[in-house]
């Protein structure tokens, strides 16, 4: 078994959240793991216990808190670190790449990268809205770059429970490499070409489950539930015609399949910031309690600036943006949201 285990490739992931760590459980079924993770604490728990929240974890996965580490001893790396410092860890990690690279990442959500003369009020526009392949792109001489899309609840993944996943990317050669890694008895990977699309449906989606959560917070039922998918899919379409996504992109598991995961699960960070602010919690309080970042309040934020500047019509984001930074009336938003003023059913195809 020992001799078996060192023929494996050495697979790199950068982040020890709870969906890194997922992943690396998974590439543990097919390759060696080397885990990074910036925190020192769990480096040495994980080495040293096997387990990492509260889940057991594969022998074949080791630790480490060397970032230079992991490039230098693998050619697949998985980035998975919140949005909001994926930029700050891509400069970290750029001194180490080469041009033979292979990088998935797993981060769904989006960054603001503004110009030296952009001021706080200036508007957001596509240039400056970035999907995490597009850093990569801007921070390195990578050029061979997918995403890992879901449907991905983390802890489903840690049970064993049977899902898929997609990796979208323009190089066969990414798509192939990911699949001979991550594909398992219980793990489908599927795969598009569309890695636009799949960025923007991976975090619009978490946008659409804070407003479930909400409506799940407040007592509300499936039927109003299910018609808030439906319109925040109508949303995420829109994003993506004005980011340059096709709606065909959002139509598929990366895009329908993982807004119904994502959207209906208490294991779902978003869905569950959702259910507590309609509960009754304040965003505050919220934040303070999360140990992992819930990337869809963050991305409201983005989606909102992005959606003023070119007139979007998205309800949804404009609601959930006046509710958690103005701190608009709970029950008086989402009671202006579910009536969906004027909206024909289809209208994105």
């Amino acid at each position: 078994m020992h001799g078996e285990a060192e023929e494996l490739p050495i697979v790199g992931v950068i982040g020890a959240g709870s969906f890194g760590t997922a992943v690396s459980n998974l590439l543990a079924h097919n390759a060696r793991v080397l885990l990074y993770s910036r925190h020192p604490e769990v480096v040495a728990r994980i080495n040293q216990t096997h387990r990492h929240f509260d889940m057991d974890l594969s022998p074949r996965i080791r630790a480490t808190g060397n970032l230079q580490e992991v490039p230098e001893t693998c050619t697949l790396l998985f980035p998975i670190v919140p949005s909001a410092n994926f930029r700050e860890m891509m400069r970290d990690l750029s001194p180490f790449l080469r041009p033979y690279h292979l990088v998935i990442h797993g981060t769904k959500g989006l960054d603001i990268r503004r110009k030296e003369y952009d001021t706080e009020d200036s508007p957001i526009t596509r240039d400056q809205v970035c999907t995490m392949s597009e850093i990569i792109r801007q921070e390195s001489v990578v050029v061979r770059i997918g995403c890992l899309s879901g449907p991905n609840l983390a802890r489903e993944i840690m049970a064993g429970q049977p899902t898929a996943t997609v990796i979208a990317s323009s190089f066969d050669e990414v798509i192939e490499k990911g699949k001979k890694v991550l594909s398992s008895r219980f793990f489908q990977v599927l795969h598009t070409y569309e890695l636009i699309g799949a960025e923007l449906a991976g975090a619009l989606k978490n946008v659409v489950a804070v407003g479930s959560g909400i409506l799940g917070g407040l007592g509300m039922g499936k039927n109003i539930q299910g018609i808030l998918i439906t319109q925040g899919l109508m949303e995420m379409i829109r994003f993506g015609n004005v980011m340059g996504a096709t709606p065909q992109a959002f139509l598929g598991t990366a895009g329908i399949g993982d807004l119904i995961a994502t959207a209906t699960s208490t294991q779902s960070r978003n869905y569950t910031f959702g259910l507590r602010l309609g509960r009754g919690e304040t965003v505050d309080a919220i934040n303070a309690s999360l140990t992992e970042v819930a990337e869809g309040v963050r991305t409201i934020l983005i989606a909102k600036q992005l959606a003023d500047h070119y007139k979007l019509d998205v309800p949804i984001t404009q609601t959930l943006y006046r509710v958690i930074y103005e701190g608009a009336d709970i029950f008086e938003a989402i009671e202006s949201l579910i009536r969906f003023p004027g909206e024909a059913d289809v209208d994105f195809i």
